[in-house]
């Protein structure tokens, strides 16, 4: 009978953790999808069916919530937001964003700033249509900023203010049905675990014992891994995300407002192409002093050259002149000497005629 008591509630164990699983905990393709978790893998043991789950995220929604307030209050909202400006006053303008963050109550996930210049083109003047050569300043930051969400917008007016915008754009994602669907999985799997605790103290072989703790070991897993979930949920919700980019200009692009008119494009185009020839002789003089000392080498070495293939052309004229030369002087000593025989042969023909 003991025996038989035994194998009851062993199998009993075995089944309650198999209906668990099924409902709160499988590892099946179709679990923890998105943020780690499936939204209707409850099982209908615990009374977490579909429909429940949505009578429960409306209701978590709507708990706060009035006729005349928001429908985005009750709501969990992750907002994120990305943002290009222009200052010529960039030191200026980083220090505050930096002091504003700060004291807003959130701070810098993250800051990379360059600091360098540089000559090339650039569309300063005019925003699309008419550029030129011009010196323009390569200082440049990108910041991660996490503000509380509350004051999110106030924030982006004051750097709004103080700054021109070149792009913004906002996004926001609602969370709240894998929120609560996480937070029912995690309430699900503590009452599993307070029932296997249960079973623990009335377990009385060791097989029964390491059969629920392996059951225990598994949804304290499950459960650690959605609250380091929730947290990252909470964080991102509570703290905006803001994603900002400074570039120091030396003129602001203009705003557009409406389109212009034939004779104000002439106009504007005209002026702005006086301008840049203006630009471009102060641009080459500029670039001509810088690149002075690279010239003035250059010309030495260009010289160096020439004078060395000078040298050598003159020094191979004179071995010439002095080879021709003796060449010229052992031609006439051979003369010389062919002409002295020739006398010596006529004389002595002429002795030997008068003997």
């Amino acid at each position: 009978m003991r025996g038989i008591k035994k194998s009851i509630f062993v199998t009993g164990v075995v089944m309650f953790a198999f209906l668990a699983g099924c409902g709160a905990s499988s590892k099946s393709a179709n679990d923890y999808s998105d943020y780690g978790y499936a939204e209707n893998s409850l099982n209908t043991d615990y009374g977490m069916n579909t429909s429940m789950e949505e009578e429960a995220v409306e209701e978590y929604a709507t708990t706060s919530e009035s006729p005349s307030e928001s429908v985005r209050e009750g709501r969990k909202l992750i907002r994120t937001a990305k943002l290009s400006v222009e200052t010529l006053e960039f030191d200026n303008l980083l220090s505050y964003v930096e002091d504003r963050t700060n004291e807003y109550g959130g701070y810098m996930e993250s800051l990379d700033v360059y600091n360098g210049s540089d000559y090339g083109y650039d569309n300063d003047y005019y925003e699309s249509s008419y550029s030129g050569m011009s010196y323009s300043s390569d200082r440049r930051a990108t910041l991660t900023i996490r503000i509380p969400k509350d004051k999110m917008d106030s924030f982006l007016g004051e750097v709004a203010e103080h700054s021109n915008i070149t792009s913004r754009s906002e996004q926001e994602q609602d969370v709240t049905l894998s929120y609560v669907d996480l937070e029912s999985h995690k309430a699900v799997l503590l009452a599993e675990q307070e029932r296997l605790l249960q079973f623990l103290e009335q377990a009385e072989t060791i097989e029964d014992m390491i059969t629920i703790e392996s059951r225990l070991s598994d949804i304290r897993y499950q459960i650690e891994s959605m609250e380091s979930t929730l947290r990252t949920y909470d964080n991102q919700i509570d703290y905006s995300t803001i994603y900002l980019s400074i570039d120091e200009v030396i003129v602001l692009t203009p705003v557009i407002t409406q389109e212009k008119t034939i004779w104000e494009r002439i106009s504007e185009g005209f002026m702005s192409s006086i301008k840049n020839i203006g630009v471009g002789f102060k641009e080459f003089f500029v670039g001509l002093v810088i690149v002075l000392p690279y010239l003035i080498l250059m010309a030495a070495f260009v010289l160096l050259i020439i004078w060395f293939i000078f040298f050598c052309i003159r020094r191979g004229t004179k071995k010439r002149q002095k080879r021709e030369a003796k060449l010229r002087a052992e031609q006439m000593n051979a003369m010389q000497q062919m002409s002295n025989q020739n006398g010596m042969i006529y004389q002595n023909q002429e002795n030997r005629g008068k003997q």
